[in-house]
């Protein structure tokens, strides 16, 4: 999967990475979606042993434009895990009082604590994004926050948290047929916001706002990953894998239990 790394001091441009790209899996759809629910079945075995454990942390990032997927990818790439040890934290648009503080103060109650995994759908990223595209504060404003999140997630990574980032990559086509198919589909009618019509007509500003954003901030402590995301199943078959990677580098073992259990009888 390092084919999809931000490597930190190596620039990276958006267009280079193609959002259709299926390359590292050889085979059909229908195989990658029968990979998944036994990659499914690993991630539950290794997430009840990293909550048993309870010495590591991982946190989650996804990023996207509308519709490229982070709904989805949890539920896809998550399912079947114990609800103890996983959570997903939903960052909107900041209330008053969140308003009232730095912009980072609203973030740190969620990051993981020993034995989780959080997953952040939208993060701290949104105030070097759409702060930026929508001009909510001013340029030198949100580009010092580049270092202070470059800082941030340092200290994390210092108490302890492993830190991976996906960006949802998709063309501006494929987002243009997702916001219809929800328009079309009286299920999914609910989801439209005629506001997202607004964001998707500043594509390449946000295009440009990511970009900048993934090479000010990926990280050895905390990397981005450029996941190909037309294809629903590629980009949970490359999350999950990304994902499994890491958890099984953390090389953990259930605890030994606190008294002696050998002569221990039920009847």
């Amino acid at each position: 999967m390092d084919k999809y790394k931000a490597h930190p001091g190596r620039p990276i441009r958006l267009s280079d990475f193609d959002p259709e790209d299926t390359s590292l899996f050889d085979g059909e759809k229908a195989l990658a979606k029968e990979q998944l629910d036994a990659l499914n079945d690993e991630l539950e075995h290794l997430q009840e042993l990293m909550y048993a454990e309870r010495q590591r942390k991982l946190l989650v990032v996804l990023q996207g434009m509308d519709t490229s997927g982070k709904d989805g990818l949890i539920r896809s790439v998550f399912d079947g895990v114990n609800p103890q040890g996983v959570k997903v934290a939903n960052f909107k648009a900041p209330t008053p009082a969140e308003l009232d503080h730095d912009y980072l103060w609203r973030i740190h109650p969620h990051v993981p604590g020993k034995g989780e995994i959080v997953i952040f759908n939208r993060s701290h990223y949104e105030d070097v994004l759409i702060v930026r595209v929508q001009g909510l504060a001013p340029e030198a404003v949100w580009r010092r926050r580049y270092r202070h999140i470059r800082e941030f997630e340092r200290m994390l990574a210092d108490e302890g948290v492993t830190i991976l980032k996906f960006y949802l990559h998709i063309s501006k086509d494929e987002q243009k047929q997702r916001l219809q198919a929800r328009l079309d589909d009286p299920s999914k009618r609910w989801k439209f916001n005629v506001g997202d019509l607004k964001e998707r007509a500043r594509w390449n500003d946000y295009m440009q706002a990511y970009e900048e954003a993934i090479n000010e901030t990926s990280t050895e402590w905390a990397p981005w990953y450029v996941i190909p995301a037309n294809k629903k199943w590629y980009r949970d078959w490359v999350a999950v894998n990304i994902i499994l990677d890491t958890l099984r580098g953390f090389k953990m073992s259930y605890p030994q239990p606190r008294q002696d259990l050998s002569h221990v009888v039920i009847e």
